[in-house]
């Protein structure tokens, strides 16, 4: 088994009104699919976890040196459709595999039940062989 990443930012795909303005009906089947799919995969074994993360108006950056206090800001930051709204790992039997679920993520509804097409970032999660290869020394 392999490790990925889903990757959902707030690419909105071909759905132009942003969430805050949606139906409640809209909101709710929109975060019904995700319970939905979510549920089928911790059932099949290949849910690892994932979260909803709050907006990137409550997001800090924090740089340090490792030995003064740290630099605490809230931003700038890159334009907020590339910033983080949440994510998945699975632990799938193959690439193929998690594209399909990545494919089952963009399709998530937005209003009028409408699939989304939200651009969905699949990484595989490094194993201990990619640390060997990246370090043979150590």
């Amino acid at each position: 088994m392999t490790k990925f990443l889903l990757i959902v930012d707030y690419n909105s795909g071909v759905i132009e009104t942003p969430m805050d303005e949606w139906s409640p009906e809209d909101v709710k089947a929109h975060m019904d699919y995700y319970i939905r799919l979510n549920d089928e995969l911790r059932q099949s074994g290949e849910l690892v976890g994932g979260e909803s993360l709050t907006g990137p108006e409550l997001a800090k950056s924090v740089t340090s040196d490792g030995i003064s206090a740290p630099v605490v800001t809230d931003g700038p930051f890159l334009e907020s459709k590339e910033l983080l709204a949440g994510f998945q790992v699975i632990d799938v039997e193959s690439e193929e595999r998690a594209i399909e679920i990545a494919a089952l993520v963009s399709a998530v509804p937005g209003p009028g039940g409408v699939p989304s097409q939200q651009p969905i970032g699949v990484r595989r999660v490094m194993d201990e062989a990619d640390f060997q290869e990246l370090n043979p020394l150590g």
